[in-house]
């Protein structure tokens, strides 16, 4: 399945140090996953994409750039020219194995509107089942607002309609958005996610969970859910990582360096880009991250499907299956040796700089 990477830094960075110079960079990720447990799962080949907040201030009114194409991400030759030449403080990256939608540009992530920017790793379970639920709540000026046939698209556009019965204006510009009111929207969207396909599962024992890892940004503020509609499963994986910057030690090899307590650079990724575990936490099961200011929040996302015992241990059997379970890769010398950590399913302890609300 698909994977994705959110850098958000004091200070612009050269977009090749997140997409393409990295040995394990997002890009080298989409065919050679180190954390792809089961190898025979597709590469993440079906299009890519890149949104950038421009520096400029006269460029920056209405949203993100934005570079997609449904070429291999490693076989593009104008992305790797753009990320030499570009820099931002805020970008988000997808590399896409496709689930639902046939492979066009329009299916490829991130998703814009205005100055928001959205972005999912993971899949509606039995979307077929809800997608005329899901279209007939919302309303119609973000159905016509859709362009694609995917079920991450789909739940954009709910996600819009939600923050605007919060009485919230979607084309409003960047950094307008308070950080609990998008967090607020991702949690309703993902609860009406879970309910429609309860609903549509009726008398079933066992439904196909939905995998929800939505990302979304203002162009200031950045929220992250890592969601399952399940509470013995594990949901796709994801990590972040923070630092007083993110250099390159070596040609290919880059470490989260910390020269003093600052959280001058985030990033959150689904794989991480470095192979130094401690560079690395990860996100519990169902909760959403916020970065607000260079500051993370970690709140749980308390429903049926909550664990309250950090020590349960959830299957990650599920997220295996399908490519989305895995967490800090290691070098290919040592690789074969050292077990993947968090195979068992269990999250790592956050560090001190998370703040868990």
């Amino acid at each position: 399945m698909c994977r994705f990477l959110i850098f958000k830094g004091k200070e612009p960075i050269k977009l090749s140090h997140l997409l393409t110079r990295p040995a394990h960079s997002i890009i080298n990720q989409s065919f050679d996953s180190r954390l792809r447990l089961d190898r025979r799962s597709p590469v993440n080949g079906d299009g890519f994409g890149v949104a950038y907040y421009p520096m400029d201030a006269e460029l920056d009114q209405d949203g993100p750039c934005i570079f997609k194409a449904i070429t291999p991400a490693w076989n593009n030759e104008n992305l790797s020219k753009l990320a030499e030449k570009t820099k931002s403080d805020l970008v988000f990256a997808h590399v896409r194995a496709s689930t639902y939608g046939v492979l066009s540009e329009t299916n490829c992530h991130p998703f814009t509107y205005h100055s928001l920017c959205f972005m999912h790793n993971g899949g509606i379970g039995n979307f077929q089942k809800i997608k005329r639920v899901l279209l007939n709540h919302i309303g119609d000026e973000y159905l016509n607002f859709l362009q694609g046939s995917t079920d991450s698209e789909c739940a954009f556009a709910l996600f819009l309609d939600t923050l605007e019965k919060l009485g919230c204006d979607p084309k409003s510009k960047q950094g307008h958005f308070r950080h609990e009111v998008l967090r607020e929207a991702i949690l309703r969207t993902v609860g009406y996610i879970r309910d429609w396909t309860k609903e549509a599962s009726g008398s079933a024992q066992r439904v196909e969970p939905s995998l929800l890892n939505f990302a979304v940004t203002d162009g200031s503020t950045v929220v992250v859910s890592r969601y399952i509609t399940s509470k013995t499963d594990e949901a796709a994986s994801l990590h972040f990582g923070c630092g007083s910057s993110f250099v390159e030690t070596s040609p290919g090899e880059y470490r989260m360096e910390r020269l003093n307590r600052n959280q001058d650079v985030i990033m959150v990724a689904s794989e991480p880009l470095t192979f130094e575990r401690g560079d690395w936490t990860a996100v519990p099961t169902n909760s959403i991250l916020t970065i607000k200011k260079q500051t993370i929040l970690i709140h749980p996302i308390i429903d049926e499907y909550y664990q309250a015992d950090p020590l349960y241990s959830r299957s990650s059997k599920l997220a295996e299956d399908k490519g989305l379970m895995g967490s800090v890769p290691l070098p290919k010398s040592v690789e074969k040796n050292v077990p993947p950590l968090g195979r068992e399913g269990r999250s790592r302890p956050l560090s001190a700089t998370a703040h868990l609300l």
